[in-house]
């Protein structure tokens, strides 16, 4: 028992070191030497447990991906869909800002942006695109059952995509360009409640266009 539980200790080690470097380096730059030089373990150690650098990149994503999506449960559908949708809004946006839960994924999201390996589409469309799914079924609440699927899916797009803009907003580059810009609850709370009432307008703009097409 003991053996096994060293044996998890030293794995999870190499998991939070190699966070911090991917998310400092991204997967190109980072070298496994210093993850594990930052871990405090030897090569064999990432070997054993991860097998190569592609294994290891992606386990620490679904860590931070894990980390970031902690709670995450879309609101009871016993609420309006306008209100559940205000609440997922708020906790995405909650989650975003929050130094605490999210830098990881924040850094290595970007990284990803900017220079895509291809690495996590897997793991990817098995965390992250049933939880789209859900966000595309309460859109569809909203609407209707006679709005065009496409027009469902692209609401939706827009909705995350405003959420996941706030990824890229460094306070640092906001403050030069004279926006306030913090990670308080109230802010997030301003910023969500901006978001949906922005997206809620836009989703009946979509509905009414789709009405006047019939």
């Amino acid at each position: 028992m003991t053996k096994r539980k060293d044996g998890q200790i030293t794995r999870q080690k190499i998991l939070d070191a190699a966070c911090d470097i991917f998310s400092e380096k991204g997967f190109r730059q980072a070298r496994v030497t210093e993850i594990c030089k930052r871990a405090g373990i030897n090569l064999a150690a990432v070997n054993y447990y991860f097998g190569d650098k592609k294994n290891l990149y992606v386990e620490a994503w679904r860590q931070a991906m894990d980390q970031f999506m902690v709670s995450d449960v879309l609101p009871p559908r016993s609420l309006p869909p306008e209100e559940r949708l205000r609440q997922a809004i708020r906790n995405i946006i909650q989650k975003v800002l929050d130094d605490r839960t999210g830098s990881h994924f924040r850094r290595i999201e970007l990284m990803e942006l900017a220079n895509p390996t291809g690495l996590i589409d897997d793991a990817w469309r098995a965390l992250i695109a049933p939880r789209q799914e859900e966000m595309f079924q309460l859109i569809r609440d909203i609407m209707g059952p006679d709005v065009p699927e496409e027009s469902v899916r692209l609401c939706k797009m827009s909705i995350i995509n405003q959420c996941r803009g706030y990824i890229l907003n460094q306070k640092s580059r906001m403050g030069m360009m004279g926006e306030a810009f913090d990670t308080s609850t109230d802010q997030a709370d301003r910023i969500a409640e901006h978001i949906t009432c922005f997206s809620i307008a836009g989703i009946r703009a979509v509905c009414s266009r789709n009405t006047a097409d019939f």
